[in-house]
């Protein structure tokens, strides 16, 4: 029976045309920067209000304090108690999402278009008058110390802890989980939380990124109206030194014992968002190990078959985040698994990628972008990274052709400055009984042993 051969790789075909919606910015006499993208395809509007309240303004002893403040914004306000507040939400068809990451804490909300402004009415409310109530964040806090415990016991959440703590030297906010720890939790109260919205949450310094079927002078009046006297500005913000633990590569194994697969982590120091070398390294992380036809995936999953997936990262943050490989494979091939890692990477960075590769990663990345942006959420969350990096307003506009102007020549020369192999650290979560052999037989770098926390 004659029919497409699975051998052959189907040629990519032409890249659509696409134009980001043009953004309009304005500003308010208090500070809050305003950013509106009139998208008429289906009546509904995503408000999303950015505020520079990030874990990574925060010492390690209040570390989750920007998590756990953005919680409990749901728990209820000075006029409504969380559940009066989550029916008045559900009335106009709207539901709250709050997340919080190193930068920033984002609170947005979507809705049909004519219910903007009873939206926008309650995202003010909870942003200027939040309650903290003390039952609310009781459980909040439990919640969190739950968590964080199920972290403790999770091979994923072990070895992902122990990767970010021994990239980054001891007291760099990176180094410990977003979340914070059972120590930095436990003290929280109202008053901490309350204390948190006092300091970070202010209109100068935040903004408010509203997407859907509005026009810029209909959002410019709900917003004058509903956070118009909303008063004050941040403090000066801390520049992360990203320094790393060290500048030595090594294999360290965190034992758990009877495991019958390890959880591998690899990886050192990244970049920070602004790195100019920033669409170069999409595409070379793209070859590498950001796609299902990457190296990483096509030597360890299709040539091995040792594991089910692996991936590569450079997580990039106002400061140098984290450049990491993960993936998970059974515990008698751990060290044949780090080895062809160490190998597919320190080949890419000697050799660079090929012109093929590049290409395709340019026309996958272009590719995928349309679909990325398909709901006003998603051009939210996009325009909100604008501010949080204080990126031009125009930056989506050739966002494509820039990745597609990408020249193999760019992305070598990325590869070589950004990934460090000698540089690198191998967390390996596993029962060291079987595995430090094994490891220590490759004789790339020193293995050591720790216990599980």
């Amino acid at each position: 029976m004659n029919g497409p051969s699975r051998s052959v790789v189907p040629p990519a075909g032409l890249v659509r045309s696409f134009d980001f919606p043009p953004v309009h910015a304005d500003v308010l006499d208090n500070g809050l920067r305003i950013r509106s993208v009139q998208v008429g395809r289906l009546p509904i509007v995503t408000a999303m209000l950015v505020l520079d309240a990030g874990e990574g303004l925060l010492d390690g002893n209040r570390a989750g304090l920007a998590v756990l403040t953005g919680d409990c914004l749901e728990g209820g306000t000075a006029k409504r108690t969380g559940v009066e507040l989550a029916e008045a939400l559900e009335t106009i068809g709207a539901g709250l999402s709050v997340g919080t990451g190193w930068d920033s804490t984002t609170v947005s909300l979507s809705c049909m278009a004519d219910r903007l402004d009873d939206a926008m009415g309650l995202l003010a409310e909870v942003i200027l008058q939040p309650a903290f109530p003390d039952d609310e964040v009781d459980r909040i806090r439990g919640q969190r110390l739950a968590a964080i415990h199920q972290r403790e016991m999770d091979p994923v959440g072990i070895a992902t802890t122990a990767s970010r703590r021994l990239t980054y030297r001891e007291g760099v906010p990176y180094g410990r989980p977003l979340g914070g720890t059972v120590e930095s939790v436990g003290p929280f109260n109202a008053d901490a939380a309350a204390g948190f919205v006092v300091a970070q949450y202010r209109p100068k310094g935040s903004g408010l990124v509203v997407v859907g079927d509005v026009d810029a002078r209909q959002v410019r009046s709900l917003v004058e109206t509903h956070f118009g006297e909303w008063t004050g500005g941040t403090g000066s913000r801390p520049e992360i030194d990203a320094e790393p633990r060290t500048r030595e590569r090594g294999i360290v194994v965190v034992h758990r014992a009877d495991a019958v697969q390890s959880e591998i982590r690899i990886g050192h120091v990244g970049q920070a968002r602004s790195t100019p070398q920033y669409f170069a390294l999409r595409v070379v992380n793209t070859v590498l190990g950001g796609a299902f036809t990457s190296r990483l995936n096509l030597n360890l999953r299709e040539e091995h078959g040792f594991t089910y997936g692996v991936r590569s990262r450079f997580l990039v943050r106002r400061g140098a985040g984290p450049w990491c490989v993960s993936t998970a494979v059974g515990t008698d091939v751990t060290a044949d698994a780090v080895h062809e890692a160490i190998s597919e990477i320190s080949t890419l960075v000697a050799d660079g990628p090929t012109e093929e590769e590049v290409d395709a990663a340019r026309d996958y990345l272009a590719g995928v972008f349309p679909l990325e942006l398909e709901t006003t959420g998603q051009i939210a969350a996009r325009i909100a990274e604008l501010l949080i990096y204080d990126l031009p307003d125009d930056y989506y506009a050739d966002y494509r052709d820039r990745i597609r102007s990408v020249t193999l020549e760019e992305a070598c020369e990325a590869a070589r400055a950004c990934i460090r192999p000698d540089e690198m650290t191998v967390v390996v979560g596993g029962d060291a009984s079987e595995v430090q052999g094994p490891l220590e037989g490759l004789e790339w770098g020193p293995v050591t042993v720790e216990a599980a926390s």
